[in-house]
């Protein structure tokens, strides 16, 4: 019989696609998680893994144990959870990395909610672009991201919140752009511009701007919106950002929106076969739940 800890060593490895990777996931040395997946093999006597230098791939076998893993630790986490009397207090803790949105907002009426419930339990958020997110979320370190999607890459799995930000361009008051309601995509490449990391270096598509990003006058770049505020009413250059991110109230700063309207959606972003604590387990289906009835 396969021990159940195995599996958790497995769907790691399938998840991280790289031994080292996996047993800094696990806290266990490389040595150990290789010993134990070999001893796996032996057991079932198939091969589950082909090894390459920098990557490890799934077998036909290794994608059929992979999924009937998954549903076995599915149904004993959710078997735990059933089993958790109405007396028990749930407690814990819950981390969310969370990029720079306005859906912050629909997130967080949930957490009122949760909290009510359950106020035993403690929320923890940390803010950053979409590549820190991400880490933490490979390492382990937040059990979910709130971020903009979806990131194309199959070791995440992505919960359609049904929530969007829009393009716009934040600029200074006194501008000439800021007598108009909206601004043409086409006006973009006469303009210092100030992007965002994660499109200045390619990491969020900018297809609908049809054509190489490369021909606008890129003058800075940040990660975080605050501190690009300041640039902007200095005269800088104008920030593509989202809408609602920005309190412009008393500042010599106005945001204009794309038109045609050009928006993003929000996705909650977690690791495939996540494992998680009966709290987070929790709230991720609270998020689900309301997302279906959004």
């Amino acid at each position: 019989m396969i021990e159940t800890r195995l599996l958790y060593y497995f769907l790691a490895i399938a998840r991280e696609q790289n031994i080292t990777k996996a047993a800094e996931a696990l806290f266990v040395t490389q040595s150990t998680l290789s010993k134990q997946m070999m001893d796996l093999e032996k057991q079932i006597g198939k091969q589950l893994f082909i090894r390459g230098k920098r990557k490890l791939t799934l077998t036909e076998e290794g994608i059929f144990l992979r999924n009937r893993a998954q549903e076995i630790i599915e149904l004993i986490e959710n078997t735990e959870t059933a089993l958790h009397t109405d007396e028990e207090i749930l407690n814990g803790d819950i981390f969310i990395g969370c990029g720079e949105t306005a859906a912050m907002d629909v997130i967080a009426q949930l957490l009122e909610e949760f909290h009510e419930q359950y106020p035993d339990v403690k929320f923890h958020t940390y803010s950053g672009d979409a590549d820190a997110v991400l880490e933490r979320i490979d390492k382990g370190l937040v059990d979910m991201g709130l971020l903009l999607g979806p990131v194309r890459q199959e070791k995440y799995d992505y919960l359609n919140i049904h929530q969007k930000d829009v393009y716009g361009l934040l600029m200074p008051k006194d501008s000439e752009l800021a007598m108009q309601e909206s601004i043409n995509i086409d006006q973009l490449k006469n303009l210092p511009m100030i992007l965002a990391d994660q499109t200045f270096y390619g990491h969020q598509d900018l297809d609908w701007f049809g054509t190489d990003y490369s021909v606008l006058n890129v003058v800075a770049t940040y990660n975080l919106i605050y501190n690009a505020t300041f640039m902007v009413e200095h005269g800088i250059g104008y920030a593509l950002c989202f809408d609602r991110l920005v309190n412009i109230k008393g500042r010599n700063l106005v945001f204009r929106p794309i038109s045609p309207e050009l928006s993003v959606d929000l996705y909650i972003v977690t690791k495939k076969y996540q494992t998680f604590s009966p709290a987070a387990k929790l709230f991720y289906e609270r998020i689900k739940t309301a997302s279906t009835v959004s």
